[in-house]
Parts: C-alpha cells; sequence; structure tokens
C-alpha cells in the first residue's frame, strides 16, 4: 500500500479510495433526503404526531451539524482513515436500529447515533481524498466525489418513493447496510492512514458542547416559527442560539488547541468560499425541499414522479462534476464559481413557472432542471477543491469538516426558516394556489442566496490556481 500523499488516481488502490469514500458519504447524503419521502408513512405506522415526524428528519440533521466539526478533528489527532472505519461501521449500526425501531422514539433515538455516525465519517472522505492523492490529481478526485455524493443526495427522494411504494419504509435504512460493508471492505485495502503531524491529544469539548447547543437552540427556534409565528418564544430561542455561537467563537479565540481554528478565517479564499457554501448549499437544500412538495401539491404529480422529476441534476453532477474539477485546476476555479450560481439561479427561476396549469414535465420541469444542474456542475466541484486547497496540508480534516458543518446548518436553517417566510405555515401548504404563491416567495430567496455567493467569490477568490503544498505522508 502506497503511502498518502503520493496516490495516482487511476491506480488501482487510487479507485478503491473513491469507492470507500463515495460508499461511505453517500449513504449519509442518500439518508439526508431520503426520509423526506418515507416520513408520511412512518406517521400511519406508528401513528406518530407530526412534531414526532419533524424530530425523525431534525434529529439526524443537527446531530450532524453539531458534531461534524469534532469528527474532522478526531481524525486529524487520531487518523482520518481510522475515524472513518468508526464512522461507517456507526452509522451502518445505527441504520440497522432504524430499520428494526418498535415505535418513534426508538426511532428518533436511532436517528440522532446516525447523525452521530455521519458526522465521524463524513469530514473524514473529503480529508482521505485531499491528504492521498497526488496534488495533480487532487482536483480531479475531489471532482468525482462531489458528482457522486451530489448523485445519492438527489437521489434520496427516488429511492425513497420506490422503496417506501414497493417495498417498506424501513427499506430506506436497511439499504445503508451492503454499502457499508463494501465500504469497510475498500477502506481497509486500498485507503493510507494519515494525521495531522503537529497536533497533540487534546480536544476542545467546551466547543463541541457550545456548538452543539448554539445549532439546537437555533434550529428549535427557527422551526416554532411554522406554528407560532415570530413570536417571543421563536425571538427568544434564536437569540439565544446567536448568543452561544458568539460565545462559541469567542471561546475558540482563547483555547490553545480550538476545535475551530479561527486562524483559518484569516485566509479571504477559505472564508469567502465558506461563505458560498452558506449561500449554496442554504439554497439548494430549501429548493429540492420544495420543488418536490411543490410538484405534488401544485402540478398533481404523484410521490414517485415527482421523486423522479428532479433526475437531471444528479445524472449532470455524475457526467459533468470531475470534469469541472479539472477545468478550475487548469484554469483557476474563479471562473466557474462566479458563473455557476448565476446559471443555476436562472434554472430555479426557471421552475417558477409550474401551476396547476403549466405542469408538463418536458416543457416546464426538464429544462429548468438540466439548466439548474449545469450550474451546480460548474459550482461545487471548484467550490470544495478551494475549501480544501486553501488550507495548509494539516488542517484538511478540520477546514472539511468546517465546510461540511457550515453546508449543513445552512440546509437545516433555511429548511426551517423559508417556508414561513413564504407564507407555508399550519395547512396553507395543502392548497394549491396557496403552495404556488409561497414556492415562488421562496425561490426568489434562494435565487438571492446563489447570488449573493457568486458575489462573495468575486470579492474573496483570486484569479489563479489555488496552490500549497503537499500533505504529509502519514503511516499506512
Amino acid at each position: 500500500m502506497q503511502v498518502a500523499g503520493s496516490l495516482p488516481l487511476d491506480s488501482r488502490q487510487g479507485r478503491g479510495v473513491i469507492a470507500a469514500t463515495v460508499l461511505a458519504s453517500g449513504m449519509v447524503f442518500l439518508d439526508g433526503t431520503i426520509v423526506n419521502v418515507a416520513a408520511r408513512q412512518i406517521g400511519v405506522d406508528f401513528h406518530a404526531s407530526f412534531a414526532s415526524l419533524q424530530w425523525v428528519l431534525n434529529g439526524y440533521t443537527l446531530a450532524l451539524a453539531s458534531l461534524i466539526l469534532l469528527g474532522g478533528s478526531l481524525g486529524d489527532h487520531l487518523g482520518r482513515r481510522r475515524v472513518f472505519l468508526v464512522g461507517v461501521v456507526w452509522f451502518a449500526l445505527a441504520s440497522l436500529g432504524c430499520a428494526v425501531a418498535p415505535d418513534v422514539r426508538v426511532l428518533v433515538g436511532a436517528r440522532v447515533l446516525q447523525g452521530i455516525g455521519g458526522a465521524l465519517l463524513t469530514p473524514g472522505s473529503l480529508a482521505l481524498i485531499q491528504a492521498s492523492f497526488r496534488p495533480v490529481d487532487r482536483g480531479r478526485a475531489v471532482g468525482m466525489w462531489s458528482g457522486m455524493a451530489g448523485t445519492a443526495t438527489a437521489a434520496g427522494p427516488l429511492v425513497g418513493g420506490y422503496l417506501v411504494q414497493h417495498a417498506s419504509w424501513r427499506w430506506a435504512f436497511a439499504i445503508n447496510l451492503p454499502f457499508a460493508i463494501a465500504a469497510v471492505l475498500y477502506c481497509l485495502r486500498s485507503v493510507p492512514e494519515s494525521r495531522h503531524a503537529g497536533l497533540g491529544r487534546q480536544l476542545d469539548l467546551t466547543g463541541t458542547g457550545l456548538v452543539a447547543l448554539s445549532l439546537g437552540l437555533l434550529t428549535y427556534g427557527t422551526t416554532l416559527a411554522g406554528a407560532d409565528g415570530w413570536g417571543g418564544r421563536t425571538l427568544g430561542l434564536t437569540a439565544a442560539g446567536v448568543l452561544t455561537m458568539l460565545l462559541f467563537v469567542w471561546a475558540e479565540s482563547r483555547r490553545r488547541h480550538p476545535l475551530m481554528p479561527l486562524s483559518l478565517f484569516a485566509n479571504r479564499t477559505f472564508t469567502g468560499s465558506n461563505v458560498m457554501t452558506f449561500t449554496t448549499y442554504g439554497a439548494l437544500s430549501a429548493m429540492l425541499f420544495l420543488f418536490v412538495l411543490d410538484l405534488q401539491v401544485s402540478a398533481g404529480y404523484g410521490p414517485l414522479v415527482a421523486g423522479l422529476a428532479p433526475l437531471p441534476l444528479p445524472l449532470l453532477m455524475l457526467l459533468l462534476s470531475a470534469r469541472a474539477g479539472a477545468l478550475a485546476g487548469r484554469i483557476g476555479p474563479r471562473p466557474l464559481m462566479a458563473t455557476g450560481p448565476v446559471i443555476a439561479a436562472i434554472g430555479m427561476a426557471m421552475t417558477a413557472r409550474l401551476d396547476a396549469g403549466h405542469s408538463n414535465y418536458f416543457v416546464y420541469v426538464l429544462p429548468a432542471m438540466v439548466v439548474f444542474g449545469l450550474g451546480m456542475c460548474c459550482l461545487v466541484a471548484p467550490l470544495t477543491a478551494t475549501v480544501m486547497g486553501s488550507v495548509p496540508a494539516d488542517d484538511v480534516g478540520i477546514a472539511s469538516g468546517v465546510n461540511n458543518a457550515v453546508s449543513r446548518t445552512a440546509g437545516l436553517l433555511t429548511v426551517a426558516v423559508l417556508p414561513p417566510l413564504a407564507g407555508l405555515t399550519g395547512e396553507r401548504y395543502r392548497n394549491a394556489a396557496d403552495m404556488t404563491h409561497s414556492y415562488r416567495i421562496a425561490i426568489g430567496i434562494c435565487i438571492a442566496l446563489l447570488l449573493l455567493g457568486a458575489v462573495a467569490v468575486l470579492f474573496t477568490v483570486g484569479r489563479g490556481v489555488v496552490k500549497r503544498a503537499p500533505v504529509a505522508a502519514g503511516t499506512s
């Protein structure tokens, strides 16, 4: 087995690294969306309240977003391959717990455990790619990972719809087990170990607790807006979450070994890329969530057909992301990162034409998904490679953790905040006219987020190719 930092992408071992990281992270991305389709049947089987169903969704995402920084830090301290393997096995066992859950409380607990496993393996997947391959191959490797992982995310509603309709919602969780076994085998055979050579063994548990508390308060507070409006309890909990986040930043500035080194944000490229990550993935999460719902309510699509509708997006990501990563490696990431959001915004705007009288897939859905997909292909791989390439070689694990935390937090908050802002409260989403009106408002906000990300790139990311020293080799 070759040591970290020297693998060619086209070698057998290099392909094994890609297979291990894509299989494992694909499970996490798949489960981030697949339950949206399964939630209704879960409620029927368990006679669960809507609040319980919310926690089936939010418990997973909240645990993932809260602990993903710790997962990156653990990999840097203890070995990225080792922590990645623990995360894969943990996630698989938690998925089994979800599949056999006897009631909704056990299911919510298992979903939280799933999120913890995802927080251990997700930052490790990108860090292992960055640490394993030769510098010349990293952009293309990240592009391949982005395309395949993005495919898993967008395929979630399709896979979920098929399994719920033809088998059982429990298979939406059990399907993870064979992927986890394959990921473990590829990892043991192909992935070299690497770690941050200069770190001690101290971990920032105070910072972990503060960021988890902050995200919990923000999520709970903003989710309440749908039922309570923007009243005292909603604003109070949200404000407490913001204050706790500020306390987290203050605490990190005083620690010798912080969970999130604030020095990373002294780099304009790293800061601007994470701003773009927040705006892009916030817009993407809210758009995909509301788009599938709008297809069913406003356009009259069935659940399975609505899940199939965004299929051009994952197909384009699979076909073009690696090429976009390679192109960014030659001409620099800035052109693609600036134009990609604009193209994606045009595709989003095209979906706003949908309503009860304008629902033909080939006229109103397919062209919009193709344009939107092309925009996402332009920006996703260069964005990820820019974040990872803008930090010192030994900080790739924590950089991956920060970037993943930013993207997860963005999706968590936009899905909670945008529906009530757009007027989707109570039972209004059941009415086609109300749903159409609110969807167009939400899409307008998502378009603004995408364009804001493009502006951030123009002011922070340089014109050249992001370069840094190769990753130090670890033990194999």
